[in-house]
């Protein structure tokens, strides 16, 4: 049994070996230049050589008015330091060390670095720079941890397996972050919480996106490709960015234009709770002032100042107590003359 525990974690670590294009983490940093300025931010699930999260911040520490930028690997992953030639040469991947990078101050012209082989050089010969860790490079070790003590801004793409406590441990240590995950943690029972009590929400380019993947990935009937040079690609439509940092969509108000009391057949309600049902955006109600079922895709549209959340009606399969039923009910998902309707989040106008 330990034996298979160990090859399922292991399957699991392959599976979250997806690395960010530069495209999508500019165009969803754009939005929040302003909270860098004079910023201490942590990469720290990324090898300095590998990750774009870290390629930017080190390409843009002048254009972002970066205090100091820092970024973590964790030894585990296949492609760790496969680069790294100055300590490492030729070494397998399981006999790598994981390094830790610190960047301080980037003596380039211009705001910008030319390019990365700019940054790839000052890696290599600026003293103090790249470190060999003492650990694995696991973001829980308390290596890391003092790392993350260190940093006002966590920008990462965390192993997807390990979400939940990866979230855990940037509320525990009241980090600011913006961080790429699935859409479907949205309803986790140890993320739901967190978005109802406002300390996170979604960030503004969710949707689709495509990642690179390891050369052993196993090629997929779908939404899988390679490009010329044999890189391996997969993309997943359900990705969005998480965050506790202002932006823009989270202010915008939605219009209202339809009517519960002038068409209330269109709203139904619940069998199995005192809430109508919505099911679709734009079809929320003006003028009714109570509990209402929409789809997951509402938090992409919530605005704090326009409506409160109250509770979602399932997760992962399991109902979990908000107050609005009894938590000791076997039936997580709403009915509507007995028939089952998919996960909803409900919500009142303010």
């Amino acid at each position: 049994m330990a034996k298979n525990t160990a090859l399922n974690k292991a399957a699991k670590a392959q599976e979250d070996e997806f690395y960010t294009e530069m495209r999508d983490i500019t165009d969803e940093i754009n939005f929040y230049v302003p909270f860098f300025h004079d910023k201490v931010v942590l990469c720290n699930c990324d090898d300095p050589y590998e990750s774009n999260f870290f390629k930017y911040f080190a390409s843009s520490f002048k254009f972002l008015k970066l205090k100091k930028l820092i970024a973590s690997s964790y030894d585990r992953s296949p492609v760790a330091q496969t680069q790294l030639s100055l300590f490492e040469e030729n070494k397998p991947p399981q006999e790598r060390t994981p390094y830790r990078a610190v960047m301080v101050e980037l003596d380039f012209e211009g705001d910008r670095i030319k390019g990365f082989q700019d940054i790839e050089h000052a890696l290599k010969t600026r003293e103090g720079v790249v470190k060999k860790l003492k650990g694995d490079g696991d973001f829980r070790s308390s290596e890391c941890i003092e790392l993350l003590k260190q940093a006002d801004i966590v920008v990462t793409n965390p192993p997807f397996s390990l979400f939940r406590e990866f979230v855990a441990q940037l509320i525990q240590y009241d980090k600011k972050f913006l961080i790429l995950g699935n859409h479907n943690a949205i309803t986790y029972k140890e993320i739901f919480p967190l978005i109802m009590q406002n300390k996170m929400w979604l960030g503004i380019t969710n949707g689709d996106k495509s990642f690179k993947v390891p050369s052993y990935y196993e090629p997929r009937a779908t939404r899988y490709w390679q490009d010329e040079s044999g890189q391996k690609y997969r993309s997943l439509g359900n990705m969005c960015w998480f965050t506790n940092l202002e932006n823009k969509k989270r202010n915008e108000e939605m219009l209202l234009v339809n009517s519960y009391y002038e068409n209330p057949e269109k709203y139904p309600k619940y069998d199995n709770y005192d809430v109508i049902e919505v099911g679709k955006l734009s079809d929320i109600p003006r003028d009714y002032d109570g509990v209402m079922g929409v789809p997951v895709t509402f938090l992409d549209k919530y605005n704090p100042k326009q409506f409160e959340i109250l509770g979602c009606t399932e997760s992962e399969g399991k109902g979990f107590s908000n107050g609005l039923w009894d938590p000791s009910s076997n039936v997580a998902q709403p009915l509507i003359r007995g028939k089952k309707i998919y996960k909803r989040i409900f919500i009142r106008r303010k």
